[in-house]
């Protein structure tokens, strides 16, 4: 499955790889047309009992076909899933330890078909939707909207336009006043704890939680699909407090907490993030529009995939 619109995918990058997976395997391709589309052909490749489905494309395009290929759960009727990078940060594809550049990614997965590597990883969940690598609530999904405006006026999504987004929204949209979050987990015991107070919530599947080109960005490097979900949350969004955060970001060092004005969860089954006014609101890099709750929850072998 192509998506012709990822930023790294072209249509001689198509023929190069669907030549070299056409030598091992009974190939079908088909090209995305628009948004949903993906979930539905993952719908039909599990009624189809298809072996195994390819994605070509950016996070967006791999999140819409395993919402599709578990529309009824996971289990053995779903196919295996192998992913070839082709967007612009590839976070789900780089996690699994593949390569960046799409036909080096394609030459490893051959490699891994030929000798049955495979494994089964855990996804989360957030209001009934599946994801692969990350979700989050505030200035990412406010920086993702701002970035799906700025591709569809044409505009390259660069890793210097992340960052001046980034700046923009920082400085000049986001409201740094006033938190309109508050988190809720479930304790081993049944009780429950509530974290109020919060600017933004960052929830990893996996380590790291994106990219910056090269880069990796890791406020949870704790996170892993062999463990449940993982979150990092800001009760102050002042210049100090932002400037650890962004160095934590930058070093996965997991260190640096600004005097309690970072919140940090790991390995979390379920948990409930609610907004007192609508916040922006993303899943695997895609903007999701705003919301006022997204309940989290993590389903491990969820899926198996080419690894």
């Amino acid at each position: 499955m192509v998506n012709p619109k990822a930023t790294t995918t072209s249509s001689r990058v198509v023929d190069v790889l669907v030549h070299a997976l056409s030598d091992e395997i009974d190939l079908e391709v088909t090209v995305t047309t628009h948004q949903g589309h993906a979930t539905l052909l993952g719908e039909r490749a599990r009624e189809q009992e298809l072996d195994i489905v390819v994605t070509l494309g950016g996070d967006g395009v791999v999140n819409e076909v395993v919402n599709g290929m578990l529309v009824d759960g996971p289990g053995p009727e779903v196919p295996l899933l192998a992913t070839v990078p082709g967007g612009s940060a590839n976070v789900f594809a780089r996690s699994l330890g593949l390569p960046k550049d799409s036909v080096e990614a394609t030459g490893a997965l051959l490699d891994l078909l030929r000798t049955g590597a495979r494994r089964s990883v855990g996804l989360g969940i957030a209001n009934e939707r599946w994801f692969l690598a990350n979700a989050g609530l505030g200035i990412d999904a406010e920086v993702i909207a701002a970035m799906e405006d700025h591709r569809e006026a044409g505009r390259a999504a660069t890793p210097a336009r992340y960052l001046a987004t980034t700046l923009n929204s920082f400085f000049r949209r986001t409201d740094r006043r006033h938190p309109p979050l508050s988190a809720v987990q479930q304790l081993p015991d049944g009780s429950t704890s509530r974290v109020e107070g919060l600017f933004l919530a960052f929830v990893q599947n996996t380590s790291p939680w994106t990219f910056l080109g090269n880069h990796p960005l890791n406020p949870c490097p704790q996170a892993s699909f062999d463990s449940a979900l993982d979150m990092f949350a800001l009760h102050r969004m002042g210049v100090p407090t932002a400037l650890i955060a962004a160095t934590r970001l930058l070093s996965g060092s997991g260190r640096g907490h600004a005097r309690g004005g970072i919140v940090s969860w790991h390995d979390q089954t379920s948990f409930t993030i609610a907004a007192t006014r609508p916040v922006a609101f993303q899943i695997d890099g895609e903007g999701m529009g705003t919301t006022t709750e997204v309940a989290f929850r993590h389903h491990p072998d969820a899926i198996a995939v080419v690894c």
